[in-house]
């Protein structure tokens, strides 16, 4: 038995669509190379809901995209942990 019609369509057709992502910029202290770039990404990376990082060093800036608002003290203590200290949101 099939889904669709006689006239070609489609009787089950659905649209899922993924939720919007959450852009979060935090400033950051300590970073240098691209070591540092490196650390920052894969620490913050880690953290539930987490969908992609960009490390700017020389700005001192990490953009977070995300599926919901982060919690800045997981932030916090996963940048503490890679070695570096979060300063607070741009």
């Amino acid at each position: 038995m099939s889904c669709c019609s006689t006239d070609g369509t489609c009787s089950t057709t659905t649209t899922a669509t993924a939720p919007a992502a959450v852009t979060t910029v935090f400033t950051v202290a300590g970073m240098t190379c691209g070591h540092c770039e490196q650390a920052v990404g894969k620490a913050v990376g880690a953290l539930e809901g987490v969908r992609a990082v960009r490390v700017d060093v020389q700005a001192g800036l990490v953009s977070v995209d995300s599926v919901a608002e982060l919690d800045d003290a997981a932030v916090r203590a996963a940048i503490d942990e890679a070695g570096y200290r979060l300063t607070g949101r741009a």
